[in-house]
């Protein structure tokens, strides 16, 4: 059986120190059920001693989770240590994380001691700890920065002291990989009671290396590693749970190990605390971002239908991703996604059908970043039932429409048969008052069903897209126009939506014939 590797989330504690962010009481509660449910070893609730606030937050979370590990964490100080105990006393499993700075820099610059008083204190706290419980965690904070003989001394000291945990913060992301790999070896090699301890690492992303250095010190000899959902964290944030766990699992050939993680629980919880933390996902960010089971070159695209795995090392099903892979048509797409999206649309084409819908899928695609199913249908439409091209046509819109004015609109439109037809209307916006005039002109009343508007390029002179849907007996038609104006794009998708219901309505009442 894989030596296991513990998973110790800090979401609650480290995630909340992003800028911007703070959990309630209630949101820190519904996430540490979800990091329970993921199979999270230990989950870091809080700060208790920062505010009374999360007090009461770290209190609820060890009152309401059972499953895993609870743990405060506390600076190598009497009072916080006896706060933390207060917090996660209650827990089934509670465990005080102590920490201290350890590099000369922060030494000097922010406690503003020497290394002996360091020593010293760090020592009798974690003695200290070790009165409530026998889980006890230690943290050199911003070890990779230190004296490696000094991170040795004090790490001896405090395992003798009573902790159970050392941990091996990164603390401002400094390490390379391979210097971490050293201070790893070199911890096992000069510290002559680390065998009494789980030994931990926390990666922080200052240099965008946290989980290389996470997996660097798995593979000498790290059996804990510190966590986030997402990555969220202090600055450019921590280790990422969701990219560790699934190259632990989808390379365990490589690495030996496993986790107790029930991986198809990580979209959700992924999900869940984007939506409490406000922070959204990267679209590029591995193993959650929107396009990580996306794609969008056509020899991409070819290879996943023939076989998923030749573009893809992880099966979204296996993260809880609901909508698993997608293929995303855009300009990039080939013939071959676009002709098995078309047969998942419905649309059995022939090959000449699959030609001119695809070319005319190409030339809108060029305007378009992706092309979605309701632009198909529209295509179809065009390009497969014969529209007649000679039904109406906008000829002048002009709208006045103000604050203090009832939107007013007068069109002049030209008949399938070429005559000139105008009249105006008002209506509750200056869109509503030229569908109005549009509906008095051709004497069609279709109902409305949806309008939206986009930009389809930037800056001030970019033009609107208007998509338009109406519906006349239980059927429903697409429209579609583009214009710097959009008013003026507004009439025209009208006006082709209006020309695909006649056109629709002479094809029925010809095949009844």
């Amino acid at each position: 059986m894989a030596e296991k590797i513990y998973i110790f989330d800090t979401t609650l504690r480290d995630g909340e120190q992003s800028a911007g962010v703070a959990f309630t009481p209630h949101e820190k509660v519904e996430i540490a059920k979800q990091l329970e449910r993921l199979g999270v070893d230990i989950i870091e609730a809080g700060f208790p001693c920062s505010t009374p606030g999360d007090l009461e937050a770290v209190q609820a979370v060890a009152r309401e989770v059972r499953g895993s590990t609870i743990c405060a964490l506390a600076r190598a100080v009497a009072t916080d240590i006896d706060t933390a105990w207060e917090a996660v006393k209650v827990a089934a499993d509670p465990r005080i994380h102590v920490f201290i700075n350890t590099s000369d820099i922060q030494i000097a610059h922010q406690l503003k001691k020497d290394r002996e008083h360091v020593l010293t204190q760090a020592e009798a706290m974690v003695r200290h700890a070790a009165q409530y419980t026998s889980n006890v965690e230690f943290s050199p904070m911003d070890a990779t920065r230190a004296d490696p003989h000094f991170i040795f001394e004090i790490v001896k000291r405090c395992i003798d002291a009573g902790a159970t945990t050392i941990n091996i913060p990164d603390s401002v992301g400094y390490a390379i990989p391979e210097e971490l790999a050293e201070l790893f070896k070199a911890l096992f090699e000069n510290v002559p009671n680390i065998d009494k301890a789980r030994v931990s690492f926390h990666g922080q992303n200052d240099l965008g290396l946290c989980t290389a250095n996470t997996l660097t010190a798995i593979q000498n000899g790290a059996r804990q590693v510190e966590v986030t959902v997402n990555g969220i964290g202090e600055r450019a944030g921590n280790t990422s749970l969701e990219e560790v766990v699934m190259a632990l699992k989808t390379r365990k050939d490589f690495f030996g190990f496993e986790t107790s993680i029930n991986t198809k629980e990580i979209y959700r919880a992924s999900k869940l605390v984007e939506t409490y933390s406000g922070m959204p996902i990267q679209w590029n960010k591995a193993i959650v971002g929107k396009n990580a089971f996306r794609h969008g070159s056509g020899i991409h695209q070819d290879g996943i239908l023939k076989m998923r795995e030749t573009w893809e090392i992880m099966d979204p099903a296996e993260i809880g991703i609901p909508q698993g892979t997608q293929l995303v048509l855009g300009k990039l797409s080939g013939r071959h996604a676009f002709k098995n999206h078309m047969l998942d649309l419905g649309y059995e084409l022939t090959e000449e059908e699959l030609s001119r819908a695809f070319a005319a899928f190409k030339e809108l695609a060029d305007k378009k970043m992706e092309v979605d199913d309701r632009d198909l249908e529209a295509i179809v439409s065009d390009n497969l039932r014969n529209i007649d091209e000679d039904g109406w046509r906008l000829d002048l819109v002009q709208v006045s429409a103000g604050d203090h004015t009832s939107p007013t609109a007068t069109l002049r439109l030209i008949d399938p048969e070429g005559s000139i037809r105008v009249d105006a209307a008002t209506g509750t916006g200056p869109v509503d008052a030229v569908y109005r005039a549009m509906n008095r002109i051709t004497g069609l009343t279709p109902q409305l069903t949806e309008f939206s508007v986009q930009s389809v390029t930037e800056g001030i002179d970019a033009q609107g897209e208007v998509t338009i849907r109406i519906e006349q007996d239980g059927k429903t038609y697409t429209g579609r126009a583009a214009d710097t104006d959009i008013i003026v794009s507004s009439a025209k998708a009208y006006v082709s939506a209006l020309n695909r219901m006649l056109s629709s309505t002479k094809r029925a009442v010809a095949g009844s014939r």
